[in-house]
């Protein structure tokens, strides 16, 4: 069975740290791009941040360069994002979605399968 479950959401103060997991069902390819997007409020849905199987190419939204890592773990089928110096504005529902594919240049691509979200707030 395909799917994809996000965990690690929660409530934390500016400044401070979470890191998101992705476990990967039944989406096994060695050509697999895993990517981050996220739904603020009243926003459109953005890309955040993806990470290839084959190449491990990555790419990351201007606005987490610098503050957010991608890494996945294909023995345990889960790619996490570790973000640090959480800011107000990163407030929103992450999903991770997964694609057939062997680089990660675009947030564009359409994506296969999609979880259902978790939700980080950042505020004091």
């Amino acid at each position: 069975q395909l799917s994809l479950v996000e965990s690690g959401g929660g409530l934390v103060q500016p400044g401070g740290s979470l890191r998101l997991s992705c476990a990967v069902s039944g989406f096994t390819s060695d050509n697999s791009v895993i990517t981050w997007f996220r739904q603020a409020p009243g926003k459109e849905r953005e890309g955040v941040s993806c990470i290839s199987s084959s190449v491990g190419s990555t790419k990351y939204a201007d606005s987490v360069k610098g503050r957010f890592t991608i890494s996945r773990d294909n023995a345990k089928n889960t790619v996490y994002l570790q973000m640090n110096s959480l800011k107000s504005e990163d407030t929103a529902v992450y999903y991770c979605a997964a694609r057939y594919g062997r680089s990660c240049i675009s947030f564009d691509s359409v994506m296969n399968l999609w979880g259902k979200g978790t939700l980080v707030s950042v505020s004091s």
